[in-house]
């Protein structure tokens, strides 16, 4: 997928605390059709093509529930490629009877929302056609209409579920955060996004490459909000793929230059924005 390749930095799995493993193997398996590549006691590796990591669990031995009123998780957003296998995810979903919280056109994409057992939010989508896009200046418009549902379940209708189609990947990382300003800051002059969109002083959208958006952030929350505990569920950590080891020196000296603390572990670095959401920095 063009928005979602060198040269551009794009999300490419994320890691979720849980309390209950078992069960959300089964859900991200059987309601979202991920595939186990990995399993220990405490920890689960979940892909879609047998071979990439996608998204990884780690069950925490004192957790707690996930708290509403902090930064963190958003939603993170499944990228389908085309309207026929969305229009088959929706049509096993309403079979399976899990709960949906809401279906939208958004006038670059059409999207499915849902949350998993611990209250993480799932956005499963594919994107219409980048040339039909409309931008104004560096702006593209999005809005959040009703999604053309029984369009989409036509599209899918000759087809049967088999989980996730292959060539779905994470599309994008949507976050809670505390100071909109400075994370905004942190997201553009420190890693090198751009602004796509912005929804007055609530919400802002950035991507690289010309996407609609890689990165979502909003005060929906509220602003000033705590980051969560250690002990709550919900997002540790979400993997940025940098194209090269210079692009990334260069990013860790801006961030450090905002006054940020790179930490480097192995082969990658890992950064907080200024709302306590971690980041981990990976080039392979």
């Amino acid at each position: 997928m063009q928005f979602h390749s060198y040269p551009n930095i794009y999300p490419t799995s994320l890691t979720l605390k849980i309390q209950d493993l078992e069960t959300s193997i089964k859900f991200y398996e059987n309601i979202i059709g991920f595939r186990l590549l990995a399993k220990t006691d405490k920890n689960a590796v979940l892909t879609v093509d047998g071979t990439t990591p996608l998204l990884y669990l780690e069950q925490l031995e004192k957790a707690e529930s996930k708290n509403t009123r902090t930064t963190g998780l958003y939603h993170f957003a499944i990228l389908v490629p085309s309207r026929e296998d969305l229009g088959i995810i929706l049509q096993h979903l309403l079979k399976s009877g899990f709960p949906l919280q809401g279906a939208s056109d958004h006038n670059v994409s059409e999207a499915i929302y849902l949350a998993d057992p611990e209250g993480n939010g799932i956005e499963i989508y594919r994107d219409l056609p980048a040339e039909n896009w409309q931008w104004q200046n560096d702006f593209v418009q999005m809005s959040t209409l009703a999604m053309d549902a029984e369009g989409v379940l036509e599209a899918g209708s000759n087809n049967e579920w088999n989980g996730l189609p292959a060539g779905s990947i994470i599309g994008h990382i949507h976050l809670h955060v505390a100071d909109l300003e400075k994370t905004v800051a942190f997201y553009v002059e420190g890693l090198g996004f751009d602004i796509v969109q912005k929804y007055g002083t609530q919400a802002y959208f950035i991507s690289t490459g010309k996407y609609h958006h890689h990165i979502g952030l909003n005060i929906w929350n509220g602003r000033g909000i705590p980051a969560p505990k250690a002990e709550n569920v919900g997002l540790k950590y979400f993997d940025l793929k940098i194209p090269t080891e210079e692009k990334r020196n260069e990013i860790a000296e801006r961030v450090e230059k905002l006054g940020e603390v790179i930490e480097k572990k192995d082969d990658i670095f890992y950064v907080s924005d200024p709302s306590g959401n971690t980041i981990r920095l990976i080039i392979k």
